[in-house]
C-alpha cells in the first residue's frame, strides 16, 4: 500500500481508479485501510478543486419547497400576498428581514444562506 498525495488531475485519476478496484474491501484489511485513506484524500482534493456553491436564497426556497412538497400558494402568509410570493420566487423583489425570519423558521433554512446576494431579474 503506497499512498501519495493527490497534486494532479492525473493523480486524481489515479486515485479513482485505484479506490474502484479496492473499494468493497473489508474493514480491517490492508486494502479497506488503503480505501478508507485515499477515499479521504480523494474528498479533501474534491473540496478544494471542485467546490459546490451553496444555492442562492431563491434557488434553496425552490429545493425546500420541492423537498417539503410545497407550492408556491403554501407560502402565502409566510412570505406575504398571493403576488408578492409570485414576484419573489420569480426574482422581482427582495427578500425582505421579516420574510427571512419566517423562512427560516417554516422552512429550515439557514438564514445565512437566505441573506446572500443574488441577482434580480434585469439585473
Amino acid at each position: 500500500m503506497k499512498i501519495k498525495p493527490i497534486r494532479t488531475e492525473q493523480d486524481y485519476e489515479n486515485a479513482l481508479s485505484r479506490l474502484e478496484v479496492i473499494f468493497d474491501a473489508p474493514v480491517d484489511t490492508t486494502e479497506g485501510d488503503e480505501a478508507e485513506i485515499l477515499s479521504l484524500i480523494i474528498e479533501n482534493y474534491e473540496n478544494k478543486n471542485y467546490p459546490i456553491e451553496a444555492p442562492d436564497p431563491i434557488e434553496a426556497i425552490k429545493i425546500r419547497m420541492e423537498e417539503m412538497n410545497l407550492k408556491q400558494k403554501d407560502l402565502v402568509g409566510v412570505i406575504g400576498g398571493k403576488s408578492r410570493v409570485s414576484e419573489v420566487l420569480n426574482r422581482k423583489k427582495r427578500l425582505t428581514v421579516e420574510m427571512i425570519r419566517t423562512l427560516e423558521q417554516k422552512l429550515q433554512i439557514s438564514a445565512t444562506v437566505l441573506v446572500s446576494e443574488y441577482k434580480l431579474m434585469g439585473e
